[in-house]
Formats: C-alpha cells, structure tokens, sequence
C-alpha cells in the first residue's frame, strides 16, 4: 500500500547493530541471532538487505565499537548507510539507495528501540513507505536510572503501538522473525 509510485519492492534495514550499540542491550544475544535469521530469511526470498551504521562524538567511524557485531556478515553489494541521527533517513543516502532498488516497503529490525528504531519507522511512515517492525529483533539498553521504562516494556509497548499504528496509503504492523519474508500462500 505504499505511497510510492513504482516502488513494489521490500528491504530489509538493519539497523545499528553495532558493538557500541548493543553491546549492553536487554536479550542481546536473542536479538542478534533472530537479525541473523532475518538476514538470511531476507536474502533467500531474494529481499535487498540494507545496513544502517550510526556515528557520533561517543562512537566515531572506525572504531571497535562502530563496528558491525562479529556474528552479522554483510554480502558483496549489500548497501551501508552511514548516519549520525536517530532517524535512518535524515542526512544520509537511504531514500537514494530505496529508490533505486524500487522499494516501497520496509522490514526494520535492529537498535535502539526508544531512538533509533522509532525514529526511522516514523519517518520511513511519514515518507511513504510500508514500515513493518521485527518485533523480536529489535532492542535497546537499560535506561531506567534516568527515569525510562525498562528495556522489557520500552520493547513491548514499541510493538504494541506499531501494531496498532495506521497512516493513508501506507501500512504498518509486527512481525516475529519467524514469520518475516515467507512466501505468500
């Protein structure tokens, strides 16, 4: 249902995850290895992988911490965005990289649930395109001492309220890794 004129293919974004990003995150481990499957799931349905890396003062390029975890292997060809704010569109090339694969529609899975993931889904929403959220493949550290939620719910009601999240002409919603990219049928 996207919005975009000739766009009818999906990608999948992985986004930061990265060994500064989620190096302390809720379900680490399960995450990472449920981006994996996606990954894979991703590539064997012939779905475009798309890599989001994150950079800033605190992480800067080319260190150990911007770094992709060791257990995610990117393929030949597969595009890397490099960004600098939370939102995976802003001031970066991935509307360029999207449009030129012709994709409309967007499976997101990655880091930081309360930032970076919210961030990109809403402005992959406000832009036109289908936005499904992973919804165990997603995840973020624990900020409470600051007066967040914990990771538990800030993951729970991020998917709560995607489920439920609505836009004209364009569709959002969740998805478990193991139902993601399965042939319709």
């Amino acid at each position: 249902m996207t919005t975009l004129a000739n766009r009818p293919n999906t990608a999948l974004l992985v986004i930061d995850v990265q060994n500064g990003v989620v190096g302390h995150a809720h379900n680490r481990d399960e995450v990472v290895a449920n981006v994996a499957t996606l990954v894979d799931k991703a590539r064997t349905a012939g779905v475009d992988v798309v890599w989001v890396q994150h950079s800033s003062e605190h992480m800067p390029k080319n260190t150990d911490g911007w770094q992709f975890v060791s257990e995610l292997k990117l393929a030949d060809g597969e595009p890397v965005v490099y960004k600098t704010y939370a939102d995976s569109f802003e001031d970066t090339d991935l509307e360029e990289v999207l449009a030129g694969k012709g994709v409309g529609s967007l499976v997101v899975s990655g880091a930081q649930t309360d930032e970076c993931i919210r961030s990109t889904l809403h402005g992959a929403i406000v832009r036109g395109y289908d936005a499904l959220l992973v919804s165990d493949a997603h995840t973020t550290e624990d900020l409470s001492e600051w007066g967040a939620p914990t990771p538990d719910k800030v993951i729970a009601h991020t998917n709560l309220y995607w489920e439920n999240h609505t836009a004209p002409g364009r569709s959002a919603g969740v998805v478990k890794t193991e139902d993601a990219f399965k042939p319709a049928g």
